[in-house]
């Protein structure tokens, strides 16, 4: 077997199993899950039919590049979106989801035979950026998270000695879990690093269409552009249909960016055999080229935002993000020694609402794991059950607080008493 499996980390869902399979959610509430970040609304009638009026490309082997015809929906898009003029022949590829895209960038682009391959990650991150990485034959280096400068990455702390050995940076943006949004400043820095370095980015911008902010979310290729780096040198972008569409279960989206990068990415991918059904292709197309069912699958979530985020608000530490569908909640005064782990077997115990601790989201970096004492909080059910989680969260805290109250009290006592 190959030994780099044995370097993996559990999956965080399957730390959170292991955490909560010896406890009995409340049978009095119905169990509502804020846990895992999967889209719940419902997926636009245009895919649908486009899906079900192109069966006949199941008849079909698939090209690993794309039609031309999906290659320039995705350069129309992004013109639209971005005022980009991508060349559809060698500056986009689709994928089947950003997830096994951005593992396979990782193959491609690290060289094991170069000492100490370094690949750079945020932390907390998603966690296919580690295994990839791993799996690559490279070591992670963690750049925390800093809450007070709105949850950036803090780049300036990463050693000179660690930049001159990475090969890959990973960056999300709007983020996993904090729902940061990168400004052109923090981008700049992060090209320079690369020109000196010379170390591929490699940016995960998933969540970018939904945000509740009045501009949307800055690009990393749009971000080039406005620096005049118009041949995005060693940028590729990442790009996913499950949340802008709320297709999931399709596994489409695109890369972007870089040619010379691409091209060496479409003959890994050409042997790994991660072509696209036409199928698939024909249905993205339809998606790509519609944007008023985002405009109001955007709608949606603001609305359950504003409704959930105040209520919170009055008993934890928790503000609307930039953009995502997670809320990034600071439960560390809430709970004794600031547990996440506690609060969210404590809460799916007493009120059967599942949340993400947010330790198992991050690494211990620096002598701090920057997602201790919070949890994350995915607002992809409808507006009802998210709402009704929220006010039994709220509930929990004053249980807890409660709790903590009696324990003063009975200490205060137990100190007095002769």
């Amino acid at each position: 077997m190959n030994p780099l499996l044995s370097s993996l980390h559990p999956y965080p869902f399957e730390r959170l199993r292991a955490l909560m399979q010896n406890l009995t959610p409340n049978p009095a509430y119905r169990p509502i899950s804020l846990g895992m970040g999967e889209p719940k609304h419902a997926t636009p009638p245009l895919v649908k039919q486009a899906l079900m009026d192109n069966l006949g490309g199941l008849a079909s082997y698939p090209a690993t590049a794309g039609e031309p015809a999906l290659r320039e929906a995705i350069t129309r898009w992004m013109h639209r979106r971005y005022g980009l003029s991508l060349n559809a022949a060698t500056q986009v590829l689709p994928v089947n989801g950003s997830r096994e895209a951005l593992f396979a960038l990782a193959q491609t682009v690290i060289d094991p035979t170069r000492h100490g391959a370094v690949v750079v990650c945020p932390n907390p991150f998603y966690q296919i950026y580690e295994g990839a990485a791993l799996l690559a034959g490279a070591q992670t280096a963690f750049v925390n998270s800093d809450p007070a400068r709105n949850f950036a990455s803090d780049w300036l702390s990463v050693p000179e000695a660690t930049w001159a050995k990475t090969q890959l940076l990973f960056v999300c943006s709007p983020g996993n879990p904090t729902g940061a949004v990168m400004p052109l400043s923090e981008w700049k820095l992060l090209f320079d690093l690369s020109d000196h370095h010379g170390f591929v980015i490699a940016s995960d911008e998933c969540y970018s269409e939904i945000y509740f902010r009045d501009e949307p979310p800055l690009g990393s290729l749009q971000a080039a552009a406005q620096l005049g780096r118009a041949d995005f040198k060693n940028l590729v972008a990442f790009t996913s249909l499950s949340k802008r569409s709320n297709v999931p279960g399709m596994r489409s989206g695109f890369v972007a960016g870089d040619a010379s990068v691409l091209k060496q990415f479409l003959l890994y991918r050409t042997y790994h055999g991660s072509a696209m059904s036409p199928t698939v292709q024909q249905a993205s197309i339809a998606a790509w080229n519609d944007e008023a069912h985002v405009v109001d699958n955007r709608a949606q979530y603001r609305r359950k935002f504003e409704q959930v985020t105040p209520l919170l608000a009055e008993v934890m530490d928790v503000q609307l993000p930039d953009a995502g569908f997670y809320l990034w909640a600071d439960v560390s005064q809430v709970t004794a020694e600031g547990d996440d782990i506690a609060f969210a077997r404590g809460l799916l115990h007493q009120y059967n609402v599942a949340v993400l601790p947010g330790s198992l989201l991050a690494r211990d970096a620096h002598g701090v794991n920057p997602g201790a004492g919070r949890i994350r909080l995915a607002l992809v059910a409808d507006a009802p059950e998210c709402l009704e989680a929220a006010k039994r969260i709220v509930s929990y805290c004053a249980d807890l607080q409660k709790g903590a109250a009696q324990v003063t009290s009975l200490r205060t006592v137990t100190t007095e008493t002769p």
